[in-house]
Formats: C-alpha cells, structure tokens, sequence
C-alpha cells in the first residue's frame, strides 16, 4: 500500500515539474527572433499558456524586467512590477518600442529594449524562451 502511494505522489510531483517546466520554457513557442532583423516578437495565442520574463542580469533571481503572459492578472495590473511592462504579445507595447536578440550569455540570451524615445536597457531571456526563425 505504501509503495502504490508512494509512487501516485512521485507521479503527481512528477507531472506538475514537467508541466511548470514547459511554461517556463515556452514549449508552446509563442515567441521567436527574426533572423534577418534580430526583432523578438511574442504573438498572443488564447490556447496556449505561457510567461515569459526578461531579467535584469543572466540569473533568474535578479529582478524581472519584462514580462509577456497570457494571464491576464500578471499582465494586467504589471503584478510582477517588471520597469519594462509587461504585456500579452509584442504587439502591445507602446508604438515605437522593440526587442532586439543581441547574443548568447551562458544559459541566458542577451537582449535589447529600444524605447520610441530611443533609450536603450539591456535584459535576458533564459535559454529556450524563443526560437530564432
């Protein structure tokens, strides 16, 4: 009896780490960087779930600086206090606001956000949030 527990609650915990893993991986990759233009763009899709953060530095324990969800209270009242908002696609940042794939850095892909007023600040993805297309 012991054993059967044992291992419904190694495949519930099991399960639930795949599962986060996926989200934070974007396994239903909703975003991706243009080739030719280095551009990053996150397209809104209503069946898949995702969050995406950009981080101050290459470690995910350094403060959030962007936020793409598809949850609405993540999004909606900037919940994670990310300076650089946060947003469902990239078609909802300000006009004139972009993200360019800049390189790797270890684990982490460096990227940057140009403002429309031209202001440039350096964050990072971790690996996997995005494909190159």
């Amino acid at each position: 009896m012991i054993r059967i527990l044992s291992f419904f609650l190694f495949l519930s915990i099991s399960s639930a780490a795949i599962s986060q893993n996926a989200t934070q991986t974007g396994a239903l990759t909703v975003a991706h960087v243009d080739k030719k233009t280095k551009e990053f763009f996150v397209t809104s899709n209503p069946k898949a779930e995702y969050k995406i953060f950009g981080y101050e530095y290459p470690n995910i324990t350094t403060r959030k600086m962007v936020c793409f969800s598809s949850y609405t209270y993540d999004v909606g009242d900037n919940l994670n206090n990310c300076p650089l908002g946060s947003y469902f696609d990239s078609g909802k940042m300000k006009e004139g606001d972009r993200i360019t794939y800049v390189g790797k850095a270890g684990s982490f892909s460096k990227m940057m956000f140009t403002s429309g007023s031209g202001k440039k600040t350096i964050f990072y993805f971790p690996k996997g949030s995005f494909t190159i297309k």
